[in-house]
């Protein structure tokens, strides 16, 4: 497996190529939205939102004036975009946007390419983060027919589709449904991603969030810990991510009425 470029060093070098693409093309240019677009999925990566969010909306003004409203760079822009406002807890200004992305993609590259599955599975995300379960998963479930007959069925868009799918059945009290689809996506994501890989770390803390819902605490315990361990190697102490993880490690290991979870 090729050595990963850690997520901070990507910064660093993709600065340099926004320069680069600034100073060769032009403000305007296309290539410079690319670089932009680039930087700031990082940044979001790193949990920086702030710092990538003016570059999300300079991408996709660019992409607008130089392909038209309704090409599919302007949807990856709006997608971007949308997820992060959904991150950032600023839902009714995501949905409109990834409404129009769905839409942009469904019109310009048909209603079974793998774009419109990834722009629905997270058009479902929104829906089920907004109490809307019920309109989130036929969503979800066309997303992961797109992505099982576009590729294969290990590959990792199938298995993020795997893990969204599980975890609103969990959220809707369908565990046994659940646990199937997360262990599927568990394997699916070690054996195409590897096994320090954050995507694997993810479902790691999902199978063991489950685990302890069905009281299978000593199952649950391992996984967490491996999982920290990644987030921490991978994305570093800080992250929101790591930090999640930290804190659901704690609070399982205090229902366990072990000690150490106070110390992490």
């Amino acid at each position: 497996m090729p050595q990963q470029i850690p997520p901070r060093q990507d910064v660093v070098r993709l600065r340099q190529r926004l320069e680069s693409s600034e100073k060769s093309y032009g403000a305007d240019h296309p290539e410079v939205a690319e670089s932009l677009n680039n930087l700031a999925a990082v940044l979001c990566t790193l949990g920086r939102q702030v710092e990538a969010e003016p570059m999300m909306r300079r991408m996709l003004a660019i992409a607008e004036k130089a392909y038209g409203p309704d090409d599919p760079d302007v949807a990856t822009g709006l997608n971007n975009l949308a997820q992060l406002l959904q991150d950032t807890n600023r839902l009714a200004e995501a949905e409109p946007l990834m409404h129009r992305a769905a839409a942009i993609d469904e019109m310009s590259l048909g209603p079974d390419h793998p774009k419109r599955a990834l722009r629905l599975s997270n058009l479902a995300g929104l829906l089920q983060a907004t109490n809307r379960s019920a309109e989130a998963e036929p969503l979800m479930r066309r997303a992961l027919a797109i992505d099982e007959k576009a590729y294969d069925f290990e590959h990792p868009s199938v298995a993020r589709d795997l893990n969204n799918l599980a975890l609103l059945l969990q959220d809707t009290n369908r565990l046994a449904e659940a646990e199937p689809l997360m262990r599927r996506a568990l394997a699916i994501d070690e054996k195409a991603l590897g096994p320090e890989h954050p995507n694997f770390a993810r479902d790691l803390n999902n199978l063991a969030q489950l685990l302890k819902y069905t009281n299978r605490l000593a199952e649950a315990e391992p996984l967490m810990r491996r999982a920290l361990e990644i987030f921490q190697n991978s994305l570093g102490p800080e992250h929101p991510d790591t930090i999640t993880v930290r804190g659901n490690l704690a609070t399982l290991l205090r229902q366990m009425g072990k000690k150490d979870g106070d110390k992490l």
